[in-house]
């Protein structure tokens, strides 16, 4: 199985990270005895950023799923055509991943 890359690592450590913080200083205004409402701002603040931090994992691991699918699927035609001038290229094949990557990020985002 696919592991992160890099900068999908970083960013999804870094959005964690901030969560973390978030979480203690709603920690530390219910240890205070703050009203409700400025906990549940942050509570939904925090949410947010979790929903946002899941989205990206779900678009890595749609983008690694696609990408070893597609390469197997053009690797067999390839075989089988050997060396269509129609077969797709590997900068094709990840022009087609981002796309249908931002078409699912736009639904999901749509439906928090």
């Amino acid at each position: 199985m696919a592991t992160l890359d890099n900068d999908a690592r970083t960013d999804i450590l870094n959005r964690l990270k901030r969560a973390e913080g978030q979480l203690r200083g709603i920690q530390r205004m219910i240890e205070a005895g703050e009203p409700c409402q400025p906990v549940a701002v942050q509570m939904s603040a925090v949410r947010k950023a979790l929903d946002s931090t899941w989205l990206r994992m779900v678009r890595c691991l749609m983008a690694q799923e696609l990408n070893e699918r597609l390469v197997s699927a053009d690797a067999n035609d390839t075989a089988a055509s050997a060396a269509s001038a129609t077969s797709p290229t590997a900068a094709h094949t990840a022009e087609v991943v981002d796309a249908v990557l931002d078409q699912m990020e736009a639904m999901l985002g749509k439906l928090r």
